[in-house]
């Protein structure tokens, strides 16, 4: 992997994470559209780690809800009441929601990274994305903020994120979508799927961490990762005030039609070549 495609592929990675079209998708999209051909298992492991730069944005940006959130249910514990505040509480919630997907990853971790090699799956799978998008906007009834929040919420987005560990099912597009048909309003839904990716990815990178490690990498195939991770941490900060100024007036429609297209567009190009 050159340096150029590095930072291509950070900046694809940083635009997708939080946009609901699915970063592992067009991560896998891109380099079989420019025909770059990488070793399966680097590449894996590459994907999985230039997350991290998005982590490190996520993390920067939320940082003093993130601080306000741990002194709550630092403050809730001493006092053995947990849950009374709604920053504590929001904290246990989002722990609860990250269950599924830590389960998920765990028994699945050999299927995920099989599907990262195919453009067929990942094209039908951006069609489930696109799917989960229209159908929120279409049976969602968005009316309430976090404060609200309870534990079915938790539940059901989490799930929702377990099925984001398959490329072409996009994170953001399937928690925020479940937000919404749990009447979440949009930005709201949007901080929830922001701020359950922390604990996730967190998870996500130690393992990817583990892979690159068990490749034993030459110091030229470390630089890449390294370019990649900074370009996605910074694009992906500017992506999530970017997003959440749009949902504050817009619906997800363009995002569905756009997964729609993409989908359909390279089915037909895999069956075409294939």
């Amino acid at each position: 992997m050159t340096v150029l495609q590095a930072v291509i592929l950070g900046i694809v990675q940083g635009l997708t994470e939080f946009l609901p079209v699915s970063s592992s998708a067009h991560l896998v999209i891109v380099p079989w559209a420019l025909g770059w051909e990488f070793d399966p298992a680097y590449a894996f492991a590459f994907d999985v780690l230039v997350q991290m730069g998005t982590l490190l944005a996520v993390v920067v940006y939320f940082a003093r809800t993130l601080r306000e959130m741990l002194a709550a249910v630092g403050s809730g514990l001493r006092a053995r009441r947990p849950f009374v505040d709604s920053q504590a509480r929001l904290g246990w919630l989002i722990l609860v929601a990250t269950l599924p997907a830590v389960v998920a990853g765990l028994l699945l971790h050999d299927l995920v990274e099989a599907v990262f090699g195919s453009p067929t799956a990942v094209f039908t799978f951006l069609l489930l994305t696109g799917a989960l998008l229209a159908g929120a906007e279409r049976f969602g009834r968005p009316q309430r903020g976090l404060d609200h929040l309870n534990a079915a919420d938790a539940v059901a987005v989490g799930a929702a994120q377990a099925l984001a560990l398959f490329p072409g099912i996009s994170r953001s597009g399937s928690t925020i979508s479940a937000g919404l048909l749990r009447r979440l309003r949009r930005p709201e839904a949007a901080r929830l799927s922001f701020l359950m990716s922390i604990p996730v990815m967190v998870g996500a990178g130690l393992v990817g961490l583990k892979d690159l490690a068990d490749l034993a990498p030459s110091p030229e195939l470390l630089l890449p990762v390294a370019i990649g991770f900074l370009t996605s941490a910074i694009v992906g900060y500017l992506s999530i005030r970017w997003l959440l100024a749009y949902l504050a007036g817009h619906r997800l429609t363009v995002f569905a039609v756009y997964c729609f297209v993409v989908g359909i567009l390279g089915l037909v190009l895999t069956w075409r070549d294939g």
